[in-house]
Parts: structure tokens; C-alpha cells; sequence
């Protein structure tokens, strides 16, 4: 089932978000909402999904950057992005950890920003620890562009926005972003 995406000023997007239990996370309610968000999310289309997003104030994103996403974006674009594909899967209770200094700027969107973009600085590699959809630990070591959108998600699950951490001068419409900023560098409008 599709589910209704919230959008900026609902104030579930704000609040940070509750752990699940292991209980919770096997019960038919929170597998059947995986299940939906993973629909949500290949509909919209996006490439993340957090609870919040839903409606629901709980710690579980679905995260996806399918190679179809991609076949029609430039090998440069893809290259400076360092983005290939991510398989499906859930994380539930994250726990990030920066593994180093350096960070990468590019414009950003969010399913509960609809329409718009702004360039957002993050840290190109990340650690996550998280419990997958049966309540197992797991680890993941992500760059580029996955560690970008474990970023995004993880920050969904605190009450923070995109908003929170862009470069404010940068804020732009899709329309003006496609117009203006559609495959070039940051930095360098037409």
C-alpha cells in the first residue's frame, strides 16, 4: 500500500524518533509497514525512506538506489558522486559514526520537500550500526553518495531536515535547479 509522504511543517518530521524492540520489529505491524515503505519509496521515486516521513515517530528507514535510477545520469555525474547502485534494505535503531574529516558538498532533495533542492555538505564516509527488518545487528562501512543517503535518513530519524544543514544561498526549486545547476559543478551556474 501506497502511504501518504509528509511533508515540511508536519511536526513528526521535527521530533526525534523512538527506538523499536526486537518484539516490535517481528511483529506483522512493522512488517507490513517495511513492506509499504519499500512501495512509498520505488514510487515516489526516491532512494530513502524514514518512518517519520510516513507519519510514524519511529527509528526504521528503507534505503534503495536502484540501477535504473541511475542509467540515465552522466558518468561524470556518477563518478564526482562516487554513486552506484545500493541494494534494499532496512535499518532500524541506527547508529552513525564519522570515519573521517573530509566532507562533500552537493545539491540535495527530500520526498518531504518536495520541489526543491539545496546543496548540502556531508561526511563522504560513515559507519552505521543498526538492526536489520528480523531485529538483527548489523554494520555497514558506506562513501560517496550511499553514505550521503544514510546521512539523510539517519538525520530523519533525529527531527532534522536537509534545511538544518544546507547552504542556505544555494536553496532552489527543481525547475531553477534543472535550468541552472543540471550537470555542472557546484559553483559554476550557467
Amino acid at each position: 500500500m501506497r502511504l501518504k509522504i509528509e511533508q515540511a511543517g508536519e511536526p513528526v518530521l521535527r521530533q526525534a524518533a523512538r527506538p523499536l524492540t526486537r518484539q516490535e520489529i517481528l511483529g506483522d505491524e512493522i512488517q507490513r509497514l517495511i513492506q509499504d515503505m519499500r512501495e512509498t519509496m520505488r514510487d515516489a521515486p526516491g532512494v530513502g525512506l524514514a518512518a517519520p516521513q510516513v507519519g510514524l515517530s519511529l527509528q526504521l528507514a528503507v534505503i534503495e538506489d536502484r540501477e535504473e535510477l541511475l542509467k540515465d545520469l552522466p558518468p561524470r555525474e556518477l563518478a564526482d558522486k562516487d554513486r552506484r547502485p545500493v541494494p534494499f534494505h532496512v535499518i532500524i535503531n541506527p547508529q552513525i559514526i564519522l570515519t573521517g574529516d573530509d566532507e562533500a558538498s552537493f545539491y540535495e532533495g527530500c520526498l518531504s520537500l518536495g520541489g526543491f533542492s539545496a546543496v548540502v555538505p556531508r561526511a563522504r564516509a560513515v559507519r552505521v550500526e543498526y538492526l536489520d527488518e528480523q531485529g538483527e545487528p548489523r554494520s555497514v562501512n558506506a562513501s560517496g553518495w550511499y553514505a550521503r543517503i544514510l546521512q539523510h535518513e539517519i538525520d530523519h530519524l533525529h527531527g532534522t531536515l536537509y534545511l538544518d544543514r544546507m547552504q542556505t544561498r544555494t536553496f532552489t526549486s527543481i525547475d531553477n535547479w534543472n535550468r541552472y545547476w543540471k550537470g555542472k559543478p557546484i559553483g559554476e551556474p550557467s
